[in-house]
């Protein structure tokens, strides 16, 4: 019991660092974001003094025109800027002072003078709008400096989002490995778990086997005692068949569902609690056969059952149904009147070592999933529980083609 609660322990430890880790990538990207979020807005603004140095540099390059003035400092600064679009408007017109607009530099277009004029116009609209225009006197006319983010500020916007995706699909991708590595460890584990058991009971299984026939060759020996020895033993045999069974790949055949589960509560029926009325109803008809290995299937009848047993402790009604659903599939709902699950657990019933009974390894329903989904190809779930009131588990299987 000891062992079993460490084990759950390190489990829900190792679960509670994981919410930690994804709690700081959170942060981390938030940081990211926000970076270069600040970044983009100081560049941004760096832009604003090109164009304001732009304007500057147009209004006193117009005023000046004509006197002996030294420009050439004056054409350096206009000619910095080599990333920001910038067009110039004067009294409500675009004029030709244009920079960094590839459509309006392209001398191998040729413009009509109203189509240049049309693009000039649409051009100063969508800038007006990403920006407020600058504005600069020269003498009586009033003129405007219209510019637009430069290439550079575009991707800064774009790329902490490209950034974080391109981190998502590696983590994701690390985290898919690390699964897969997992589970496949899990699978190794399982399956020589189940090798080792079956081999270890096998010996024992056979010794008994030849001491009942010992015992029965005494006169004096009770026959009803050997018989009832003999169930046991060949129960025994059934165990081991399943340990078999789960630690290799295991035949499948078709075989009448209908009788598989019938069959399966009939003898549980004798051996689990009076107090507990087991009802079993099909809506199938009794010939509809399914490939199931049918030690495994009975198995995870069992498990199901004995765990709605123990949640009704031992007094209520078990339900068995099956059920037909399209697409050539059918259910097998097991339903109890016990205390439910509650929220919190329920994500956790299918997890190996998880149990609320203070007594078993927690490993019936883990077994009862993996028999189903992993051999049978089918789905193993808690279709509805309700606190105090109780739990179904649906089964889902394929119909096999006759």
């Amino acid at each position: 019991m000891a062992r079993r609660e460490v084990f759950v322990n390190i489990y829900e430890q190792i679960t509670g660092w994981r919410f930690v880790l994804i709690f700081l990538l959170l942060i981390i990207g938030a940081g990211v974001l926000y970076y270069f979020t600040q970044l983009g807005l100081q560049v941004e603004e760096r832009e604003k003094k090109y164009a304001s140095l732009y304007a500057a540099g147009i209004s006193f390059t117009i005023e000046q025109n004509g006197s002996d003035c030294e420009y050439t400092y004056v054409q350096e600064m206009l000619e910095a800027n080599e990333t920001v679009p910038m067009i110039i408007v004067m009294n409500g017109v675009p004029s030709d002072y244009s920079q960094n607009i590839p459509e309006l530099e392209d001398k191998k277009k040729k413009w009509t003078e109203s189509e240049k004029l049309d693009f000039k116009y649409n051009l100063v609209a969508e800038m007006g709008q990403e920006h407020p225009p600058i504005e600069f006197v020269v003498g009586k006319d009033k003129g405007y400096v219209y510019y637009s983010n430069s290439v550079v500020v575009r991707q800064l916007r774009y790329f902490p989002y490209v950034l974080i995706g391109t981190f998502l699909i590696f983590g994701s991708l690390a985290y898919i490995a690390y699964s897969s590595s997992r589970k496949a460890e899990q699978n190794r584990v399982w399956v020589g778990l189940a090798k080792e058991t079956a081999h270890q009971l096998g010996t024992p299984i056979s010794a008994l086997m030849a001491w009942v026939e010992v015992l029965r060759a005494n006169p004096e020996f009770d026959a009803s005692i050997g018989d009832e020895m003999e169930k046991d033993v060949k129960r025994l045999e059934t165990i081991t068949t399943r340990f078999s069974n789960i630690g290799s790949i295991p035949q499948m055949n078709k075989e009448k569902i209908v009788e598989i589960v019938e069959q399966t509560l009939k003898y549980l029926e004798r051996r689990i609690s009076t107090k507990v009325k087991v009802y079993f109803t099909s809506q199938i008809p009794n010939d509809v056969l399914v490939d199931v290995n049918r030690h495994l299937f009975e198995w995870v009848i069992e498990n199901l059952c004995k765990n709605a047993v123990d949640a009704m402790s031992g007094k209520g009604e078990l339900s068995v149904l099956i059920q037909p659903l399209s697409k050539n599939r059918i259910a097998i709902d097991v339903t109890d009147t016990g205390k439910g699950i509650s929220q919190s657990n329920l994500r956790k019933v299918f997890r190996p070592g998880f149990s609320t009974k203070k007594r078993g390894w927690g490993l019936g329903l883990t077994l009862a999933k993996r028999i189903i989904e992993n051999y049978h190809e089918g789905r193993l779930y808690v279709k509805e529980t309700q606190l105090d009131k109780g739990t179904t588990f649906r089964i889902i299987l394929d119909v096999a083609e006759a």
